[in-house]
C-alpha cells in the first residue's frame, strides 16, 4: 500500500516525472544531441561562412595543396576509380537492390526508411547546391574536371547515406560492426578523392558529411528501423516490421 502511495505522489510530481522521462529517454536525447543537433549546427556554421565568403574557410586551399603534392600516376588511377565508384548513380542499384530485397521479405519499416533518408538525402543535396551556387576549385587542372556546383559534396553525402542506411538495417546485428569499420574506410576514401582531384574544397566535403548524419540519424529517431529484431526459427516476420508500434497507432487514431 505504502508503494502506491509512493508511486502516485511521484507521478503527481513534475519534477520526478521529468527525472524519470530524462533518466528512460537519456540514450534517445544523447543521439538527438550528437547525431543530430551538432551536424546539422556545424553544417549551418558552414553554410553561413561560404556564403559570406566563395573563396572559402582559411583551411580549405591548404589542405588542397597539401594532398595535391602528394600526387603521381598510381594515385591518379587509384583517385579516377574511388570517384567512379563513389558516384550517385552507383549507390543507385546497392540502394535499388536492397530496397527489392526488403519488398520481398516484408519488412515495410526497412524499406520505409532506406527510401526517406536516400531521397531525402539527394533533395538536400540538389537543394543546396542550388541556393549555394559554389564554383569548384582552380588551384590546378584537375583530371577528372567537374561542372556542376561543389557545395555540399554530392559524394560525400551519398557515402555517408549509404553506409547509415546499411548500418540501421543491420542494427540488430553483428553485421553492424563490418559496416561500421569498411563503411568509414570507404567514406574516408571517397573524401580523399574528391580533395585529391581538386573538385571539392574540404569544407565541401564536410558539409556534405555533417547535414548527411543529421538527416539520416534524424530520420531513425523517427522511422526506427532499428527496433526490428532477428527473424524467428519458424520464420515469421517482425510483427514490428509489419504494423505500426503502439505510440504510433495511437497518433493516427488521435487525428
Amino acid at each position: 500500500m505504502e508503494k502506491v502511495k509512493t508511486a502516485n505522489k511521484e507521478s503527481q510530481s513534475p519534477l520526478s516525472f521529468l527525472k524519470n522521462l530524462l533518466i528512460a529517454r537519456w540514450r534517445s536525447l544523447l543521439l538527438l544531441l550528437i547525431g543530430v543537433y551538432l551536424p546539422l549546427q556545424t553544417f549551418e556554421i558552414l553554410t553561413v561562412k561560404i556564403w559570406q565568403n566563395q573563396a572559402g574557410l582559411p583551411w580549405d586551399v591548404p589542405i588542397l595543396l597539401a594532398i595535391h603534392s602528394t600526387a603521381n600516376p598510381q594515385l591518379d588511377v587509384l583517385a579516377v576509380t574511388l570517384a567512379t565508384i563513389g558516384l550517385p548513380w552507383t549507390a543507385i542499384p546497392i540502394l535499388g537492390a536492397i530496397a527489392l530485397i526488403l519488398l520481398l521479405q516484408k519488412r515495410w519499416r526497412s524499406l520505409t526508411y532506406l527510401l526517406t533518408a536516400s531521397l531525402g538525402s539527394i533533395i538536400i543535396n540538389r537543394t543546396a547546391k542550388e541556393l549555394m551556387h559554389r564554383v569548384r576549385p582552380q588551384l590546378w587542372q584537375s583530371i577528372a574536371p567537374e561542372s556542376s556546383f561543389a557545395f555540399p559534396s554530392a559524394h560525400a553525402m551519398t557515402s555517408i547515406t549509404l553506409v547509415a542506411i546499411l548500418l540501421f538495417l543491420t542494427w540488430a546485428s553483428s553485421w553492424r560492426w563490418l559496416f561500421l569499420i569498411f563503411g568509414s574506410l570507404y567514406v574516408i576514401a571517397i573524401a580523399w578523392c574528391r580533395l585529391y582531384l581538386g573538385v571539392h574544397f574540404p569544407s565541401d566535403i564536410l558539409a556534405g558529411w555533417m547535414v548527411s548524419l543529421g538527416w539520416t540519424i534524424g530520420v531513425s529517431l523517427i522511422i526506427r528501423p532499428y527496433t526490428t529484431k532477428a527473424k524467428s526459427l519458424d520464420g515469421d516476420r517482425p510483427k514490428d516490421e509489419t504494423s505500426l508500434l503502439p505510440e504510433e497507432r495511437k497518433l493516427i487514431t488521435e487525428e
